[in-house]
């Protein structure tokens, strides 16, 4: 894997994304995200790029070396936490019963960890030498959104997992985006984490209510995009970290 990150690192985030996507998608769509086999798969993964991570002494790249100093100055995180809760809006409810709402939880979270690094880390920073900043960011967030549609193609062909298309646009761009601007990868990775593990404590698609909501849940995370784009496109950019 050396090898290949000094020869290309695009490859080499690609080879990962298809790594993530050929041992997740065979599981979650005949076991689904309550699996005891999903979450060792994603630990396993999150191990891998974590090792390789840390091997390499990569950690300031990509956004691992901890928070965002002086914090109080990232008040842009807030609409990102109020965002995290989208998939309550609709009511609250539990996905499983027992020990797979545990794993379904636990999956989430090493959803929220793996795809930050390997989207936002390896993809993005691959990209920007290569293709410029601007592109380097819409590509990231571009290729992360579709990236969801596999939600389909395991077995989950409801208005939450179509929805989840258009809206994981938009959170790559604010992913990325608070990035960028902050210089630590944990932001996104805690919000992103609390994205995908409040779907498990989520009301079940099919009411009127839910439907409604998912909607406004696109709609609020689509504008609010839009609002981090050009607010954090004026700030300063971290000058310690290599982004």
């Amino acid at each position: 894997m050396k090898k290949l990150y000094e020869k290309n690192e695009v490859l080499f985030a690609v080879c990962w994304i298809i790594v993530y996507c050929l041992l997740t998608i065979p599981i979650r769509g005949n076991l689904g995200d309550g699996s005891g086999l999903m979450t060792i798969a994603l630990l396993a993964i999150a191990i891998g790029i974590t090792a390789f991570v840390k091997k390499y002494h990569l950690e300031e790249k990509y956004g691992l070396k901890g928070w965002p100093e002086d914090t109080k100055k990232y008040l842009f995180f807030i609409p990102m936490w109020i965002l995290s809760t989208g998939n309550l809006w609709g009511g609250v409810g539990i996905a499983y019963s027992g020990m797979n709402q545990v794993y379904a939880v636990a999956s989430m979270l090493l959803i929220g960890y793996v795809e930050e690094l390997i989207f936002r880390g390896f993809l993005f920073k691959a990209l920007i030498p290569k293709d410029g900043l601007k592109a380097a960011i819409i590509i990231s967030s571009v290729t992360f959104g579709i990236g969801h549609i596999v939600n389909l193609f395991a077995g989950q062909a409801s208005v939450e997992a179509v929805a989840t298309v258009f809206f994981a646009i938009a959170w790559g761009f604010i992913f990325t985006y608070v990035f960028y601007k902050s210089g630590s990868l944990f932001p996104g990775i805690l919000a992103h984490g609390l994205v995908d593990a409040f779907s498990k404590f989520s009301v079940d698609s099919g009411s009127h209510v839910v439907t409604i909501m998912t909607w406004v849940y696109i709609a609020a995370t689509i504008l609010t995009a839009i609002g981090y784009g050009l607010y954090l496109a004026k700030l300063p950019d971290v000058k310690s970290k290599e982004i």
